[in-house]
């Protein structure tokens, strides 16, 4: 298990680094910025879940995950046009999604957002622990 953290969302699924080899799985995690006035992150969901999050991916076995920051509130919230609500539609953070090739194609085939993320039996059926 790795958590590799600050991953750079790419343009599209198509674009994320996955496996070639079948059943591939990649997970990505997104996460509201650090404020830098608390040092923490500015969604209180994402600090409600966070610590449940890192004990599940440090725990050997599990998948590696990708950490993703979506901006500071104004950011994600505010501008027209955020690439993470529109080309990812991430509209609730936190939320975490599972990517698979299907039929040649990446797709998303499955995410838990928020409170949902505090349930670690659903954790576990969506990472297929």
């Amino acid at each position: 298990m790795t958590i590799k953290d600050n991953f750079e969302v790419p343009k599209s699924a198509q674009e994320l680094p996955l496996p070639d080899e079948p059943n591939a799985r990649f997970f990505v995690l997104y996460l509201s910025s650090i404020d830098p006035a608390t040092n923490q992150p500015w969604c209180g969901d994402v600090r409600r879940t966070l610590p449940l999050l890192n004990k599940t991916f440090s725990a050997d076995p599990s998948p590696e995950i990708h950490y993703a920051y979506v901006g500071s509130r104004y950011e994600y919230k505010e501008v027209p046009g955020s690439r993470f609500r529109t080309d990812w539609d991430i509209t609730r953070v936190p939320t975490l999604a599972r990517y698979e090739r299907v039929n040649g194609q990446v797709k998303e085939v499955g995410r838990l957002v928020e409170g949902e993320l505090l349930d670690e039996k659903r954790i576990g059926g969506l990472i297929g622990a």
